[in-house]
């Protein structure tokens, strides 16, 4: 039979697919038949499945005979016919165009292998009416993956085939991502596949070697827009589909994709390249959506968890990352969630400490200690970048928090017993915090439960702590930048340039309840003999940043009670180093002189101008700034006179400038000798604040409150009226504020002890006498006063004489009206 008679005797549809294909390879596709093929498929469309079927044989036989141009062809066909032909039995057709792809893929033609990557991606882009649910994409996942890591000679279809397996990975995604009847992309085994090969060609050269670019100043938008350069970029178009596949995870997935990152990081030692691992979570976090972003942030956390053994420097940059994306999670951080994060760090903090002092208890090298230190101080900064994206409320959550990690007890004792490297490290923690929080009122900022603690923290032995913990009180009490200025003593702050307000009636509140125990804590921590320059300079920071912020009318001396307590450590504590001694003295003058500068005070400043041109010349420059680790030229004996503060002068220049220091109490005859001594200092009050009126009681329990003391019927007319000893003038009331409460407590005991002698000795008789009342002060005599201006209708100005019980005498009218109120 000839060949003409064959082709009339096949189906129409094999003679329509023949009739596409040319004589000779080079002319290419037929348009005119390729458009009667369609119309025959768009009018019969059940035929699809046997075209895609016939045009698959012929494309197979071809690719056997070396036939790559009829190949084309076909794959052209393939394609015009998938984008004309829409209908539900379009899913028989595609199964054959995927066979088709698939074939092409398995040849070792590069080209043909792009073309076939090509018609998937245009397969991608189809939205079908119906999924394909039977259809299988474990080959095309496997294949695009291993197109991506092509290791060719050829820079030109190296680089061809790449980009053409990252399209490829990307058609599945768009084709699979958002369909559930399909295969499950997110499962393990695809992204085990799918991750590594699109990091793998984003590893630009820019990140190897030393000269790394970091992504810190990078737009997120601009990670998020597509480059210009995809088309031609492995590295570009990598990054546009992991954006996209970040995109598209859900909670549940996010994890899916964040394992073979930090498994495909490990694996390749790529936490060396620190630039690449920040751009890599950098574009996760910008891509995800914002509620899934703390589920990378605690999967780099337990990643840490899982790997403490790996070295010091590969835990650091993994923090690193952590610190320069976890500002990102912040905004989205709520409820537990934040605590779970900042728990989480601290307690990687604690971990690496721990293996840090079990390291030197072997003799470990110092290398090691310096590389765990670097890494903890990656997880301070993640700690304090967290903290600082933060709402303020959230923040004093977060110290309240730290500070309970520090310590569960407030005894001096217990802190001095935890291991100093835990709350150092602790502190730098807070002092991270602390430096991200906005101070606006103390009461908010220091409530009572987070004072107590770290004041109890400034009494421990270890000099650095306590150096911590006025740093963290620098950066909650200074408001207004003043802290610089306040880094070294001065006598002149005319030109420092400070800014202050009036002081807050709620911090005027706060610094009357704990004003006293602050100065308390401040003037003990310098009683510690170990104390360097540091922590003086740190103590009179304190000190001048609460007198600018502050101190009020009301709190002022409180102030000045512990500047002069200062001076009294300065002279009467021989446990200090003399250098100490007079670094107190220093500062001292300094505090009076600042005082006088923020309040105008003019006289204390002559007062203080007075003293500083005294200690020039005595010779006393060691009593004035700057301070000195040692002195060369000291005195050989006691301080020269005028050198010190005079208390009592110090009271009148006070005076004369219109403030009234109550609380600044002078020695018995009123003044300090100039020349120094432990004996010549004045005894000033007590800082102990008295947190409730209750303490100052002299009662010691209930049983000693008499019930008649507060018993309200001491008011009616027939019991007898308790009045005080005295009036209540001001000076009775100056004198109760003043004196102690034990003469009131004596007069009482004497007073129950003749009352019970009485009762004891006396008869009964005689206690009625003394229990007596005066008729006058009876109900009876009191109503009968009221009836007698009343009428026995109840009008008044009526006199009706009415007397009560006599001898001799007539029933009166209202007596026997109301008998009740008379009966006696």
């Amino acid at each position: 039979m000839c060949f003409s008679c064959f082709s009339q005797i096949q189906p129409r549809y094999k003679r329509l697919v023949n009739d596409i294909f040319p004589a000779l390879p080079q002319d290419g596709l037929i348009k005119s038949n390729m458009e009667k093929l369609m119309f025959y498929a768009v009018s019969s469309p059940e035929k699809l499945d046997r075209i895609g079927e016939y045009l698959y044989q012929r494309a197979s036989r071809d690719i056997s005979c070396k036939r790559e141009s009829y190949v084309k062809i076909a794959m052209e066909a393939m394609d015009q016919l998938l984008a004309a032909c829409h209908s539900q039995t379009l899913n028989l057709f595609v199964e054959s165009f995927l066979r088709m792809v698939q074939k092409l893929l398995e040849c070792s033609e590069p080209e043909l292998q792009i073309l076939a990557t090509q018609s998937f991606v245009k397969f991608a882009n189809i939205k079908e009416d119906t999924p394909s649910y039977h259809l299988c994409y474990n080959f095309f996942i496997e294949k695009f993956s291993s197109m991506c890591h092509n290791n060719s000679n050829n820079p030109s279809i190296r680089e061809g085939i790449c980009l053409a397996g990252i399209k490829g990975l990307q058609g599945v995604i768009c084709k699979t991502v958002s369909d559930d009847l399909v295969e499950n992309i997110w499962e393990p085994v695809h992204m085990d596949k799918i991750i590594p090969s699109l990091l793998y060609n984003m590893q630009n050269p820019r990140y190897k070697g030393e000269e790394e670019i970091l992504m810190d100043n990078v737009d997120p938008k601009k990670l998020l827009n597509c480059n210009e350069t995809e088309e031609k970029d492995p590295a570009a178009l990598a990054e546009s589909c992991f954006r996209e596949l970040m995109g598209r995870a859900s909670f549940g997935h996010v994890k899916s994709v964040i394992r073979p990152v930090l498994r495909h990081f490990d694996l390749h030692k790529l936490w060396t390249l620190k630039s690449f691992a920040i751009h890599c979570f950098r574009l996760i976090m910008f891509s995800i959506q914002s509620q899934y972003l703390y589920t990378v942030v605690e999967s780099l956390l337990v990643h840490l968890d899982e790997n403490t053994k790996l070295p010091s420097k590969v835990r650091t940059n993994v923090a690193d990352v952590l610190s320069k994306i976890i500002a990102i999670a912040a905004g989205e951080s709520i409820g537990p969630t934040v605590l779970e994060i900042i728990n989480s760090l601290l307690t990687h903090l604690h971990t690496s400490i721990t293996g840090q002092s079990s390291h030197r208890m072997n003799g470990g090298c110092d290398a090691i200690d310096e590389d765990e230190k670097n890494y903890q101080e990656a997880l301070i900064l993640a700690l304090g970048e967290f903290s600082a994206h933060l709402p303020n409320y959230q923040k004093i959550e977060i110290m309240m928090f730290i500070m309970s990690k520090i310590v569960q007890s407030k005894t001096i004792k217990d802190f001095n017993n935890i291991d100093n490297r835990i709350q150092h490290i602790c502190l730098k923690s807070l002092l991270m915090v602390c430096s991200k929080y906005s101070s606006i009122h103390m009461t908010a900022t220091l409530p009572q439960s987070f004072l107590d603690p770290l004041l109890c923290c400034s009494h421990v032995t270890d000099p650095q702590i306590r150096l911590l913990v006025q740093q963290v009180l620098h950066t909650l009490f200074d408001c207004h930048g003043n802290g610089a200025k306040f880094s070294k003593p001065l006598l002149d702050y005319t030109y420092s340039g400070l800014i202050f307000e009036k002081c807050s009636r709620s911090d005027t509140i706060f610094m009357s309840k704990n004003g006293p125990e602050i100065y308390t804590s401040l003037c003990e921590s310098l009683e510690h003999n170990n104390n360097t320059i540091d922590n003086v300079e740190a103590i009179y920071k304190t000190m001048a940043l609460l007198c600018v912020k502050l101190t009020s009318e009301e709190t002022i001396g409180d102030f000045f009670n512990a500047v002069m307590n200062i001076q009294d450590l300065a002279l009467s504590n021989d446990s200090l180093p003399q250098v100490l001694k007079y670094q107190l003295h220093t500062i001292v003058i300094c505090l009076l002189s600042l005082v006088g500068y923020v309040y105008a005070l003019l006289p204390l400043r002559e007062f203080v101008n007075t003293i500083i041109d005294t200690r020039k010349e005595a010779k006393a420059l060691h009593l004035l700034p700057e301070l000195c680790i040692h002195y060369e030229i000291v005195p050989e004996h006691a301080l020269p006179t005028g050198v010190l503060v005079n208390q009592a002068l110090l009271v009148e220049c006070l005076n004369q400038a219109g403030i009234d220091i109550t609380r600044l109490v002078a020695t018995e005859n009123g003044t300090v000798s100039g020349g120094g001594g432990a004996a010549a200092v004045s005894k000033h009050l007590s800082l102990t604040h008295c947190h409730s009126w209750v303490e100052n009681l002299p009662i010691s329990n209930l049983s000693d409150v008499s019930f008649h003391d507060f018993n309200s019927s001491s008011s009616s007319p027939c019991f007898e009226r308790r009045f005080p000893a005295e009036d209540l003038t001001f000076e009775a009331m100056k004198r109760a504020f003043t004196e102690s409460a034990e003469k009131d407590c004596k007069q009482e005991a004497v007073r129950r002890a003749q009352i019970f002698e009485q009762y004891k000795s006396l008869s009964f008789v005689d206690l009625m006498n003394l229990c007596s009342r005066n008729e006058e002060e009876t109900i009876p005599y009191k109503l009968g006063k009221i009836f007698m201006k009343l009428n026995a209708d109840g009008s008044v100005n009526t006199p009706v004489k009415v007397y009560y019980k006599q001898k001799d005498c007539y029933q009166p009218m209202l007596e026997s009206l109301f008998p009740e109120c008379f009966v006696y």
